[in-house]
């Protein structure tokens, strides 16, 4: 059995391990209000932009637009959001683990666009073709990050460079729901909603299309990102939580060791002197 001393010293350290837990949720919950907010704000703008694309395709059957255009599908891109930091519970697992079936049931040429660091480095150490990385995209993701990963992706998709691309997120539901996400993008596909009512457009249907479609694209990615930040932090406040809990229960063992090897030490002590004075007897 260790001593008294070694086990008041894991006692120690296992506390101080818990009072770093124990901020690290605190933070993460703060950040998960914060980006929880932002993902119910930017659910009603992704849906009103896609049902105004809806609309707009269906009243207008002829527009032609290269983020419109099908092809025979042979290289198929994937856009796979992880963070760029651990201690987050399962999060990055569950992406990687969806990313890595989807790659291995594919029979076309696949690439991936890394955002975030934890993806980039596991499929870069399993020779996976990555096309470009985002990563440092910090605990607020702005639109301008979003609208720069739709420009690559736009530049790959219109050069022929990619023929269909697909977006794999974190889904928020709850605190303690987070839902891994597959979900096509690209060519992009309004829905058939609606249909049989006629709109009149100002300006021209192909002037608001040209503007729209990137637009609706970027909105898109900018929602994933908000919904992986979101899924990230309530991930890690929950991770955060169970830590605190062992550490509490570590220390309760522990103490209970230490005390039993105190109780030890005293009865032999205990005994000893028993013995010596019997001795002199």
């Amino acid at each position: 059995m260790a001593g008294v001393r070694d086990i008041r010293r894991r006692i120690r350290s296992v506390s101080n391990m818990q009072q770093i837990t124990k901020a690290m949720k605190m933070v993460a919950a703060a950040k998960l209000r914060r980006a929880q907010e932002k993902v119910i704000a930017s659910r009603p703008y992704v849906k009103h932009i896609q049902d105004v694309l809806s609309r707009l395709v269906q009243a207008q059957t002829d527009l032609s637009h290269p983020l419109l255009e099908k092809r025979p599908v042979k290289k198929i891109g994937y856009i796979l959001v992880t963070s760029d930091r651990g201690l987050c519970g399962g999060f990055n697992a569950n992406l990687i683990r969806l990313t890595r079936s989807v790659l291995d049931e594919q029979n076309a040429e696949t690439r991936l666009v890394a955002v975030g660091r934890k993806g980039s480095d596991y499929f870069g150490r399993r020779k996976v073709e990555i096309i470009s990385r985002f990563t440092g995209l910090g605990d607020s993701p702005d639109f301008n990050q979003a609208r720069q990963i739709a420009g690559e992706i736009i530049g790959l998709y219109t050069s022929g460079e990619l023929d269909e691309v697909f977006l794999v997120y974190s889904k928020f539901i709850s605190v303690l729901t987070q839902e891994p996400t597959l979900a096509k993008i690209l060519p992009i596909e309004p829905s058939e909603e609606e249909a049989g009512r006629q709109y009149l457009f100002e300006p021209s249907p192909e002037q608001m299309i040209e503007r729209l479609l990137p637009n609706y694209l970027e909105s898109q990615i900018f929602s994933a990102l908000l919904e992986s930040k979101a899924s990230e932090m309530g991930s890690k406040m929950t991770a955060m939580d169970s830590a605190t809990e062992n550490a509490k229960e570590m220390i309760d063992k522990l103490t209970l060791a230490m005390n039993r090897a105190r109780q030890a030490a005293i009865t032999k002590e205990i005994s000893e002197i028993v013995g010596g004075a019997a001795a002199l007897e």
